[in-house]
């Protein structure tokens, strides 16, 4: 594997890496968005 080849194989994993944990991360936030909803403090005193 020359030089060139293995630069854009190290590209394609890395991008392709940081991308499925940007979009891991976006889905953990999603789920804790849905179990903890975000609620005023007005509501939540009423409470």
């Amino acid at each position: 594997m020359d030089n060139w080849t293995f630069g854009i194989t190290m590209i394609v994993v890395g991008m392709g890496g940081t991308l499925l944990t940007l979009w891991i991360l976006s889905l953990l936030m999603i789920v804790l968005r849905n179990t903890f909803p975000y609620r005023k403090e007005e509501e939540a005193k009423a409470e």
